[in-house]
């Protein structure tokens, strides 16, 4: 019995305090297990409360796809439903772990004031006028009093966080914007522009106000492809809906014209659930399929009867340049699902063509891309032509690495040749195009700069691309180029020659749209517009990527019934085609 009272004892005496006072080294051990315990403990708890939270979130997201798809109805293969595409001011600024560069940060405040100046020049001088001619300090109507300029600066306004030169803005587009004009309107600069900036301002400000200005003008462009073959017309009365093509076309369609209103027109269906939108645009394209050269190169006129190709031009610059961007681009917009294969496999198809007409100079081996007429090279270059640097390389992606390589290496070499279009004149501006010739390189041939923006376009995508900066500084010249030779009292000008500086009366609306947005965007954070979430049609305007609505036109495409989860400017005028100086 003692044993046994002597072996409880034994037991006991660990439970008593005054055990561990007397031993200080079991002591530590005993605190050391506590804490490792309660660590282990609280952890597991902390994991398990994190794990719920997740799982909460995944319902609530479940349940949310399923209340949508529940609401998904089908029209003829088409999802009627209105898809919500908008954004908060949050999307926009957010860094996440992306820490400011202040050279940066001071080259977009710089931009910034840029836009300022040529908005509150725009707007004192020309409001709801289409374009301000800074010098006479008064607006014209390039395009029928439809406010251009006005529409197209919208997204920048937002972008740029100019809230209240944007508010005015949407107050004008509501109360005073009417399409209902005796003008005849070129179809594809109506869409880049003003469907395109109205679609633009939607989805990022969320305002119903600019979906329906939208919808009215769209609704107007949509007679102009009633054609035997569906190619577009490409000039119609926006009134009365006659439409017709221009009589020094010989009765023909565009290319890029009618090639160019793809990204708007689909965006337009998903938005407002009205399919025929969509529908008219997606079959010139499969129209065009029907015939599609090996070579992926179209030439610049399309007979809208037959849907064939005339024997004309074939370019990358003026009247042929956003066909090919808008294969590539609306791929992207429709989530590079099977649905838009076929878009990525004419646009592969044209880049090998594009690869037929690239030619480098001597001494220095300027890459450039030729045009073609017939079987003859032509040895010129627009400066319209240089999107394609920045086209190249955003689908460079899409391919295996040797070839992803060889078409990134390429939109490079591309890029050095555009910004030296700038570089080789005295005011470090691009001319409208270039010649090269055996042995001298480069030699400007029409010698006028109209502020484009297609160089510092491409800049930003191989910035964003790369990450290489060299691309910011390039961008950086150009603007300060700008500001030294355009800059005027009342807004921005181009110039009559760049070789002398002479100055013209014209601020283009592009320069707004495009031009300013892509330099400020070059010296934003990459989240700020992501390619990944947005597209920009060829006036610079982002659209949201969204789930596309399956139409089952695919070549060889099933239909879908749940929808899977950057271009020319003002050509037609600048070209004397639909008037204007």
């Amino acid at each position: 019995m003692a044993r046994s009272r002597s072996s409880s004892s034994i037991r006991w005496r660990y439970v008593n305090p005054a055990y561990y006072l007397k031993r200080p080294k079991r002591l530590a051990l005993l605190f050391m297990a506590f804490v490792f315990v309660s660590f282990f403990v609280w952890d597991r708890q902390t994991l398990v409360r994190e794990h719920e939270e997740e799982l909460l979130k995944l319902k609530e997201e479940m349940e949310r796809l399923q209340n949508e798809l529940g609401e998904l109805t089908q029209e003829g293969g088409v999802s009627v439903k209105k898809i919500n595409t908008t954004t908060k001011r949050t999307d926009l600024t957010k860094t996440d772990s992306f820490v400011p560069d202040p050279i940066e940060t001071q080259r977009r405040e710089k931009v910034k004031d840029a836009m300022v100046h040529a908005w509150t020049s725009y707007e004192k001088y020309a409001w709801g006028h289409d374009e301000l001619q800074p010098q006479s300090k008064n607006g014209v109507d390039s395009f029928g009093g439809l406010g251009a300029t006005l529409i197209d600066s919208l997204d920048t306004l937002y972008i740029m966080g100019l809230d209240d030169e944007f508010q005015r803005a949407k107050e004008w587009v509501a109360n005073t914007l009417d399409f209902n004009k005796n003008y005849d309107a070129s179809v594809f600069e109506t869409t880049i522009r003003v469907v395109g900036g109205l679609l633009s301002a939607y989805d990022l400000s969320g305002d119903n106000v600019f979906l329906e200005k939208a919808k009215d003008i769209a609704d107007r462009l949509l007679p102009a492809w009633n054609t035997p073959s569906g190619i577009p017309y490409n000039i119609i009365n926006l009134a009365h809906g006659n439409a017709h093509n221009p009589g020094w076309t010989g009765g023909d369609s565009i290319l890029a014209d009618s090639g160019t209103e793809q990204l708007e027109f689909i965006a337009l269906s998903q938005r407002t659930g009205d399919p025929k939108y969509q529908q008219k645009v997606e079959n010139v394209i499969l129209e065009l399929n029907k015939t599609f050269p090996a070579d992926g190169l179209l030439p610049i006129y399309i007979n809208p009867h037959r849907g064939t190709a005339s024997h004309s031009t074939i370019t990358f610059g003026a009247m042929g340049d956003s066909f090919y961007e808008y294969l590539l681009k609306v791929w992207i917009q429709g989530n590079k699902t099977a649905e838009v294969k076929h878009y990525r496999e004419m646009w592969e198809t044209s880049m090998k063509g594009l690869l037929s007409l690239v030619r480098r100079t001597a001494p220095s081996s300027f890459t450039y891309i030729s045009e073609k007429i017939g079987n003859s090279l032509i040895d010129k270059m627009d400066e319209l032509a240089c999107f394609a640097p920045g086209m190249i390389a955003l689908g460079s992606s899409g391919y295996g690495p040797a070839d992803s390589t060889k078409f990134l290496n390429l939109a490079e070499e591309l890029a050095w040749t555009c910004y030296n279009f700038y570089q080789s004149t005295p005011t470090k501006l691009a001319g409208e195009n270039y010649f090269f010739h055996s042995g001298q390189d480069m030699s400007v041939g029409t010698s006028w700069n109209i502020l484009r923006p297609e160089t510092v376009e491409s800049l930003f995508y191989l910035w964003r691309l790369t990450g290489n900066k060299t691309y910011q500084d390039w961008g950086w010249n150009i603007f300060q180029a700008f500001e030294k030779n355009s800059r005027v009292e009342a807004g921005y000008v181009g110039l009559k020659d760049v070789n002398t500086g002479v100055k013209d009366n014209m601020m283009q609306s592009f320069f707004l749209a495009e031009t300013l947005k892509y330099l400020y965007l070059l010296f934003s954070p990459p989240s700020v517009i992501s390619l990944d979430e947005w597209v920009f049609n060829t006036e610079a305007h982002p659209l949201k990527i969204v789930p596309r609505l399956g139409l089952g036109l695919g070549l060889g495409s099933k239909q879908h019934k749940q929808p899977p989860t950057t271009t020319t400017r003002l050509r037609a005028r600048r070209e004397g085609r639909f008037g204007g100086t």
